[in-house]
């Protein structure tokens, strides 16, 4: 396998599955987290399971360069929402906090989620 065949490396050091706007963070992050490509390509029909496996082999190939790549992918995401959650619309935070406490009657078992 070529990465060149299945990746377009973007100047702005972003590493996207050729023919679609999806970065290889995404399938890696479900991949990561325990999903397998199956998994994955039923929540992205855009994928096929060729350039989801073709993903995962390449980190699998180049574990220390793609680990640092999404390393700072996490970084340049953590820093780009910090603006916008200090200035929420009021819709967003009463939305928040709604679910907070349906979580939170769910765990402590004390009520319908609804």
């Amino acid at each position: 396998m070529q990465p060149e065949e299945y990746f377009a490396f973007r100047d702005q050091g972003e590493i996207r599955i050729r023919g679609t706007r999806v970065g290889i963070e995404i399938v890696l992050t479900k991949y990561l987290s325990g999903r397998t490509a199956e998994e994955i390509a039923l929540n992205y029909p855009a994928l096929s399971p060729e350039q989801i496996y073709a993903s995962i082999t390449y980190y699998l190939h180049n574990r220390p360069a793609v680990d640092r790549y999404l390393a700072h992918w996490r970084a340049f995401g953590t820093e780009a929402r910090a603006p916008q959650e200090t200035n929420l619309p009021e819709v967003v935070v009463r939305l928040r906090e709604t679910a907070r406490q349906r979580r939170a009657r769910l765990v402590a078992g004390t009520g319908d989620p609804a």
